[in-house]
Order: structure tokens, then sequence, then C-alpha cells
């Protein structure tokens, strides 16, 4: 079966790995020029992962209209800020029947759609599925064994990607909720920011696990308000990738907050941004919007918010979860 790959970044190199791994030909597309050439004279792509040998089943090009012919599944792994722009790019070749998985995370800047309807108004799309959890690229390429939970509009195209993605190190779990596995796969990016502040602070493990337990409600609680089932949040889409995103300096989020809490230096904070894809980054200022719309105030979303523009200390994000009046909403669950 053909797959086709929008992205040439780690975690699609990855999911290609495993697929190729599997006997299908992923076609992946790229704007860079400079991978395409990598591609073209080495067959390789070492300066996304050096330890990696690209399979004879991968295959690297910017021509998108190739990319696209005889696809039976089209993953999406461009940074969730141009999902839109890709999808239109890829309108002209777009079949009915071809099944779309999302392995992006985020939320449509300025409009605050999920990415699922940005898909389907697009391409007019009916096959959406999404795929979240605790997956690093670097350890879905070394072969580690690793989950994701599964999200859909029809369980056929649920069943293509099991089919195609599942093997011996990767796990696929269906779920109903394809808002929920969004949500968590988005905000969990904000609550890695504020546990890498915590971690630049010198605040413990237990301090940072403080932090993901009060995470959880307030993930279950914007699951809810968005129409999607709170016990998502429970899911590999939900507190597992939370846990793995906000304890490890593999994630770029993390990353980024514990630069913030252990400089407070605007221009390496800056740096920082400019050098990474910082998904959290973009989520937080789009969650705050939505928040705005809704009316709704999670008071630890505004604080990471106004932590990140410079507008309250770092410090305070202790003080804030010892005061927290949290009320268990255990209906939810």
């Amino acid at each position: 079966m053909k797959i086709a790959m929008l992205g040439t970044g780690a975690y699609g190199l990855a999911l290609a790995s495993k697929l190729a791994g599997n006997g299908h030909k992923v076609a992946m597309w790229t704007e860079n020029k400079d991978k395409e050439k990598e591609y073209q004279t080495t067959h390789n792509l070492k300066s996304i992962n050096s330890s990696y040998e690209l399979s004879d089943n991968i295959e690297v090009t910017s021509n998108i209209e190739d990319v696209m012919n005889g696809a039976k599944i089209i993953f999406f792994t461009c940074a969730s800020k141009y999902t839109n722009e890709v999808a239109s790019m890829i309108l002209p070749y777009f079949e009915k029947d071809m099944v779309i998985c999302i392995a992006s995370k985020g939320i449509e800047e300025k409009t605050c759609h999920l990415l699922s309807n940005v898909i389907k108004f697009v391409l007019n799309a009916k096959n959406v599925t999404v795929i979240s959890g605790p997956t690093f690229a670097v350890d879905m390429l070394a072969g580690e064994p690793v989950a994701l939970a599964i999200a859909g509009t029809n369980r056929k195209s649920q069943n293509l990607v099991i089919k195609a993605l599942s093997c011996d190190t990767v796990k696929l779990r269906i779920s109903k909720d394809l808002i929920g596995v969004q949500i968590c796969g988005a905000v969990k990016n904000i609550f890695a920011i504020a546990s890498g502040i915590l971690g630049g602070l010198g605040y413990s493990e237990s301090t940072r696990a403080f932090l993901i337990n009060e995470s959880l409600h307030d993930i279950k609680d914007l699951i809810y308000f968005m129409g999607g089932k709170p016990k998502t949040i429970l899911s590999f889409a939900g507190v597992g990738d939370l846990l793995m995103t906000c304890m490890s300096t593999k994630s770029r989020n993390y990353s980024f907050g514990y630069v913030i809490g252990n400089t407070k230096d605007k221009d390496k904070i800056n740096d920082f941004l400019n050098t990474h894809t910082v998904e959290g980054y973009y989520t937080l200022k789009t969650v705050m919007l939505l928040l705005k719309k809704k009316n709704i105030n999670i008071e630890l979303i505004s604080l990471i918010n106004d932590i990140v523009d410079y507008k309250d200390s770092p410090e305070n994000l202790c003080d804030f979860l010892i005061n927290k009046n949290l009320e268990i909403k255990l209906l939810f669950f």
C-alpha cells in the first residue's frame, strides 16, 4: 500500500520508518530543498536522525502530485499552524476514498478550530483519523515500544491506519472521542512548558507531579467544555502523553519552559523559540483566544500565558499551585 507523509520532521520520519517496516511504500513530501537534495545524493536523512538508515520503501520529494498519486492514507505531520495551507495544497490531488491521519498536535491559530475540522472543511474529507500518545520520535526510531490512541470519523478508516502502523513495537488503541484526543494532544504541550519552568527553577519531580495532577483536571474540564468525553484524559492521548511530555528533557516544550525558569533571559528565550518548533507556545496563544471566545476561565493556563509573556514571575507558578482551590468534579468521570 502506498502512504503519503506530509512533512519530513523527526516525527514524520519515525512514523514512516514503522510504515516502511511493515512493507508499505511511503512517499514523504518536503518543501525543504536541502532535505530533498540530501535524499537524492545520499538516500538518507541524517540531518533529522543521524543513526537511522532510510528504508528502501521510503522516498522523499518536493513534488506533491507524485506524493499523493495512488496513496491510500495521507499522514499530516507538518507543524499544526501549516495544516490549512498544506491541505489546500493537496486539494487538487485528493480523492474522496483517501484516509486522512492527523499526527500533528495543535489547534488552528485565529479560528481556534481543531485540526480535524480544518481538514474536513478544506478537503471535504469523510475519512479522518487522529493519532496521539506518548511517543517521542527518537524512541520510535530506536524501536522502543510505544502506544497511541486513534480516534476517527468511522471505524473502517481507523482499522486501515491500525493495520498499516501496528507492529511489535507500536500499539494503537481505538478511542471514540475525536475531540478529546485532539484537546489532550494539543493542551498537554502548554503544561509541559509549565513543568519545564518548575524544573528550571530547581523544583523536584514531586513538585512537577503536583503540577501534572492539577493539569489533568484542567484538560478534563476543557475536553468537557469543547464537547468531548472527559474520560479521554485517562487514555494514551491524555495522562500517558502528559506524563511523558512534562517529565522529559526530550520534549521541546519542557525544554523551552526550562529556559524560562532557569535563565529568565529574554534573548535566550527568544533564541530558543527561533531555533526550535515549540508547539506549546503557539497552542497557548490559541487556547487563550479560545477560552476568551467561550468565556471560560482556566486560571493555570492564564498564569502560564502571563509568565511566557513576561507579565508575571516564574516563581509565582509554585505559589499558585499551593494556593489553588480545586473542586474535584467526579461527575465528569
